[in-house]
């Protein structure tokens, strides 16, 4: 039986702090995580199909232009090549305009450098990799024109969003204190440590797909629009993902081309993306440049507020990196002005990457913010407690919870803030400046629909099924903990299984949004669970005891002993419902770091940071803070190392691998500390959760700009703070 909820208002009944089995919340070790470091847990790439041949990807080699012949004649005479693939479906993208509708444009013209243009498939994975680099196609190269961000490729239909309300021109020129800056950051890549790989087999009626996926529910339903076939008669499989951070929320060249040659050739097909073609093809994330205009009175309160980003796209792409997605909520100020534009310029498609929009949008106000702190003399901290809105500045809702000042505060407390005058090169040691610096976070709250079957079992264990992935985030862990709470069982005696659409649709993972979405639709699963178990024993639900496997009091009894032999099984179905228009919903959380600026070389060095979070419900006290330490992480990354970098004559990517795309290493990371400030939020999810990875991205990479301008005076204001541009940037 399948139970729904939909949530319409908030819900205080906190149902998971009644129970008594304790261990939501704990620092439970993931329970898969044995087979992850043995190799026994297979990734997309690893099954074992018997007959799986092997397709590698043609790209193009150029920017802008079209294909006009593919010999496959010469490449389908070398050993143990099979096919080469080129159908239209594979390459084909929308003509410009037409935002991803009808008519398509031409299948053979190519759009950006990397384009996949053909599949090779051969018996052995070195004779399509031979076959493929000697594929032989003649094509006609274009000049792409377009520079990132040159307002000439600007989309003028395409502007996304926008708010305008009061005169933020006279709030700026009447303000006692105001800032009028700008603002670049680089591109990023995902950078998933698990290459992007599939696995098809067709058996004439059903296809399955073995892939590299993060949110099945949807995946499902793309690539059946791809091949012309009913999601009925497709399985996807994603058990195991080695990492996605948007890469990977949709389907992607090689599991279409995959399952195109599975279909075709009649025999199951492996097609795995090297880490050059997974840089070159993969989505990124857009360059952008910003404007912030910030104006305050005398004692430091916004009065007006300005965010203006131009960020770039393929033509006809509708997606726009959402810069202003935290700025239209975090600080207050009545005359505003937020605009995003959308360049055209022909680089690999732009999309979703590592917390999209406050990712590059947060660090930038952060560091407008320490430059308004400085011109009015206030301290960071409290400029920022003085610019916290009492609802939504411009939506006119209340926040379901809002845990910005508690992060300030205490973060403040437990790193040893220093609230007194701040003025740079104040600390030296040997030929290193150090400094600190803070900053505020902030990432949207989302929900979405999801479902996931409970099943309790007459031996006292339950089996939790939900395409759900985990994609290093720790699902399975969690919603064993959910499961065992609300039915009484040790977190051992649940069996989580996910990522496989044979299962009820889950939610993916994305956005933040998957522990708090099939958490809610597990609990709702439970709940029924409960009420039909009370029924058995006798006793109202919230009498009914369970603990250990037993039923708890004076009988002790088994739980199983209610089930008469038989399994109980629910499908819980969570919805998010009319609370989400009834209220502002967002986690936050603050940063601070302290960084040491060498004073000949430039090099900074992030030598300490704190990261306070206000997360709604900990449902795992361990893989909550691995999330925190993954996000401050990608911080770093992004204020020192990360960019991804074209050449401008050509337009290819001259990064396209982890030897050159400087992700943080071991060594640029210092030991991080992380404070989860808990709250219950009744009106975030069913079970009070918040989204916890994204957040602690969002803001991090400004406190380190602040800290190096603190260590050194180095005022920078583009992104990553390389060596080069502190150098350039210090003062005389």
């Amino acid at each position: 039986m399948t139970v729904h909820f939909r949530q319409d208002e908030p819900d205080n009944r906190n149902l998971l702090d009644s129970f008594g089995q304790k261990i939501i919340g704990k620092p439970l070790s993931r329970p898969e995580g044995l087979a992850k470091v043995t190799g026994t847990a297979p990734y997309s790439a690893e099954y074992v199909v018997p007959g799986c041949l092997h397709g590698v990807l043609v790209t193009a080699p150029f920017t802008k232009g079209r294909i006009s012949r593919i010999d496959k004649e010469a490449a389908l005479a070398m050993d143990g090549v099979v096919a080469v693939i080129d159908d239209e479906r594979m390459t084909v993208r929308p003509a410009q305009g037409t935002a991803g509708k009808a008519p398509k444009q031409d299948p053979r013209e190519i759009a950006y450098h990397g384009q996949p243009i053909a599949l090779v498939v051969a018996e052995t994975f070195e004779q399509a990799s031979h076959a493929a680099k000697r594929l032989r196609f003649d094509f006609e190269a274009q000049d792409p024109a377009e520079l990132p961000l040159d307002p000439a490729a600007v989309d003028a239909k395409l502007k996304k969003g926008g708010t305008q309300t009061g005169d933020l021109a006279h709030a700026m020129a009447t303000a006692a204190h105001s800032v009028d800056l700008t603002y670049t950051t680089e591109g990023h890549a995902s950078a998933a440590m698990e290459p992007h790989a599939a696995i098809a087999k067709w058996d004439g009626q059903k296809l399955t797909v073995y892939a590299s996926l993060q949110m099945p529910n949807y995946n499902i339903a793309e690539l059946a629009d791809a091949l012309g076939l009913d999601e009925d008669a497709i399985r996807l499989v994603a058990r195991y993902v080695g990492g996605g951070f948007g890469s990977k929320l949709g389907i992607s060249q090689e599991t279409l081309a995959a399952s195109l040659a599975a279909m075709e050739l009649q025999r199951p097909v492996r097609v795995i993306m090297t880490r050059r073609q997974v840089f070159q093809t993969i989505m990124r994330r857009s360059e952008t440049q910003q404007r912030l205009q910030l104006a305050a009175d005398a004692e430091g309160r916004l009065t007006g507020f300005g965010h203006e980003a131009r960020v770039s796209n393929l033509p006809a792409e509708p997606f726009a990196e959402p810069v202003l997605q935290s700025s239209a909520f975090l600080y207050g100020g009545e005359n505003r002005l937020l605009q995003l534009e959308v360049a055209r310029v022909h680089r690999m498609t732009a999309g979703s990457v590592r917390a999209p929009g406050e990712a590059v949008g947060m660090p930038t106000l952060e560091a407008a913010m320490d430059c308004l702190a400085e011109k009015a003399g206030i301290d960071p901290v409290e400029l920022r407690l003085r610019n916290i809105p009492d609802k939504h500045p411009t939506q006119d809702l209340p926040f379901t919870a809002h845990g910005l000042a508690e992060c300030l505060t205490k973060g403040a407390e437990a790193f040893g803030w220093d609230h007194g005058p701040r003025k740079p090169r104040h600390r030296r040691e040997s030929e290193w400046w150090i400094g600190t610096g803070m900053a505020s976070a902030a990432r949207v709250h989302n929900v979405a629909e999801a479902k996931a079957s409970v099943t309790l079992n007459p031996d006292g264990t339950a089996t939790v099924q939900s395409d759900m992935t985990d994609i290093g985030t720790g699902t399975y862990a969690i919603l064993a903990q959910i499961a065992g709470e609300m039915l009484g069982l040790p977190g051992e005696k649940v069996l989580v299984e996910l990522g496989d659409t044979a299962f009820p649709r889950g939610p993916g993972s994305g956005g933040s949004w998957g522990a708090a979405s099939v958490g809610s639709a597990v609990s709702v699963a439970c709940e029924e669970i409960r009420n039909r178990l009370a029924g058995k024993a006798g006793v109202s639900p919230k009498d009914l005891k369970l603990e250990d496997g037993r039923i708890a009091g004076s009988s002790g009894r088994p739980i199983g002993d209610l089930l008469e032999g038989q399994p109980l099984s629910v499908v819980g179905h969570y919805e998010p419902g009319a609370i989400s228009e009834d209220f502002a919903a967002s986690s936050f959380g603050a940063f601070f770091t302290e960084v040491r600026v060498n004073r000949h070389t430039g090099e900074a060095r992030v030598s300490r940071m704190l990261g306070a979070f206000g997360i709604g419900r900990v449902l795992n006290a361990k893989t909550a803070r691995s999330q925190c330490i993954g996000g401050m992480t990608w911080s770093i990354g992004a204020a020192l190392t990360e960019a991804l970098l074209f050449d401008p004559r050509n337009g290819h990517l001259v990064n396209c691998d982890l030897a050159e795309y400087h992700v943080p290493v071991h060594r640029d990371v210092p030991d991080l500390e992380v404070l989860m400030l808990e709250e219950r939020d009744p009106a975030a999810s069913a079970i009070q959760a918040k989204g916890v990875g994204e957040l602690a991205m969002c803001g991090g990479a400004g406190a380190i700009a602040n800290a190096i301008y603190n260590a050194c005076g180095a005022r920078l204001f583009d992104f990553p703070m390389t060596p080069d541009r502190v150098l350039a940037a210090l003062p005389d």
